[in-house]
C-alpha cells in the first residue's frame, strides 16, 4: 500500500523527495504526504469494490459544494495531471486532498463547545443537502434498517458476527433490534427525516481548529436518517458518561442552525442504539484493522449495559 501511494503522488504536481506515511487504515489507507518545505497533503487509497467511481465522484461533489458554500470547511481535492480529480493507480482509486490544520479531538477533552458547534454545522448541512441539485450521477450507499442491522447482506456485515457475541448476548442484541425496527419503522422515513448525511461525524473525522470544527472523511456518506448524524460523534464511546452532556450540547447548537422538533430529539436514544450495533457489525467483519483491534471484545461486552438500558428506557 506504501508503495502504491508513492507511486501514486506521481500523478500530481509535487515536490520532489516526498514524505509518504500511512496515518490511518480502516475502509481505506490515507497518507500524509509532506515536501521539504514543510507543504502538506493526504492521500487517499480507496478500498478496493467499496465504492465505484460513480460514487467517489457524488462523495467529492458533496464535500466540495459544502466547502464552497460556506457551509463547513471539508477537504479540498487535489486535480491531477491530467486534470480529474479520482486518479487510478494499478486499479485501485486515489483522492489528494489539500491537508487541513486542526487536531482530533478526544473522548478526555472538555468536548461540550465543540460538540455545540458541530450540533449548529451539522444543522447547517442538513439545511443544504435539502436544497441542494445533486449531480445526475450521483449515487451513494443507503443506511437504513434493512443495510445497516438487517439479515439480507448489511454494508458492514450481521451484528451477530460481532467479536464476543454468543447465544445469551444474541439474544439481548436480538430484543434490541427488533425494538430499534419497530421504532424507526413508526418514526419513517419522510423527506423532513430521511436524506444526504454524513453519516461518520466519530471523532476521528472531526479536526478542531481554534473555534472552527471541520468534517472530512465523507467515505461513508449516504443516504440515512439526519438524527443519525446525532449519534456517530459519540461512536465507540456511548458507554462514556459525559455522553449525555456532549448530545445535550449538540441539540443546544443545532437548535441555532435548524428546526429540532421533539419527535427527532427523542428519537435521538435509538440512532445512538442503531449506531452501536452498527459498529459491533464493523468490528467484526474489519477485524483486520488496528481500530477493530482496540476495541475487540470489551466494546461487545459493554454493549449488553447499553441494550439494557435502552429497553428499559424506550421499550
Amino acid at each position: 500500500m506504501l508503495e502504491l501511494a508513492k507511486i501514486a503522488t506521481q500523478n500530481y504536481a509535487l515536490p520532489d523527495n516526498l514524505d509518504v506515511k500511512m496515518v490511518n487504515l480502516s475502509e481505506n489507507a490515507t497518507f500524509k504526504v509532506e515536501s521539504p518545505d514543510g507543504r502538506r497533503w493526504a492521500l487517499r487509497v480507496h478500498r478496493d469494490g467499496y465504492h465505484s467511481k460513480a460514487a467517489i465522484a457524488s462523495e467529492l461533489a458533496w464535500l466540495v459544494d459544502l466547502r464552497e458554500s460556506g457551509v463547513v470547511v471539508t477537504p479540498k481535492p487535489v486535480k491531477g495531471l491530467n486534470g480529474e480529480i479520482i486518479q487510478e493507480v494499478f486499479s485501485r482509486y486515489v483522492v489528494l486532498s489539500d491537508w487541513e490544520t486542526g487536531t482530533e479531538p478526544g473522548i478526555g477533552q472538555n468536548l461540550i463547545k465543540p460538540f455545540e458547534i458541530l450540533g449548529e454545522v451539522t444543522a447547517r448541512m442538513h439545511a443544504h443537502t435539502r436544497k441542494w441539485t445533486r449531480p445526475d450521477y450521483f449515487e451513494r450507499l443507503t443506511w437504513n434498517f434493512e443495510t445497516a442491522l438487517g439479515e439480507n447482506k448489511p454494508h458492514w456485515g450481521r451484528w451477530r458476527d460481532g467479536m464476543g457475541v454468543d447465544g445469551e448476548k444474541a439474544r439481548l442484541f436480538q430484543r434490541t433490534v427488533d425494538l430499534i425496527g419497530k421504532r424507526l419503522d413508526t418514526y419513517g422515513q419522510g423527506n423532513d427525516r430521511f436524506g444526504l448525511v454524513h453519516c461518520d461525524l466519530r471523532l476521528a473525522n472531526l479536526l478542531i481548529d481554534g473555534d472552527n470544527v471541520k468534517a472530512i472523511d465523507f467515505d461513508d456518506c449516504g443516504f440515512g436518517w439526519y438524527m443519525y448524524d446525532a449519534a456517530t460523534p459519540v461512536s465507540f464511546y456511548e458507554h462514556e458518561p459525559q455522553v449525555p452532556g456532549l448530545i445535550e450540547a449538540w441539540k443546544v447548537g443545532y437548535r441555532k442552525a435548524g428546526n429540532l422538533p421533539k419527535a427527532d430529539e427523542h428519537e435521538i436514544p435509538t440512532f445512538v442504539m442503531f449506531r452501536r450495533l452498527l459498529l459491533v457489525a464493523w468490528i467484526g467483519s474489519h477485524a483486520e484493522t488496528d481500530l477493530a483491534k482496540s476495541m475487540g471484545l470489551p466494546y461487545t461486552e459493554g454493549t449488553v449495559e447499553l441494550c439494557e438500558e435502552y429497553l428499559r428506557t424506550m421499550g
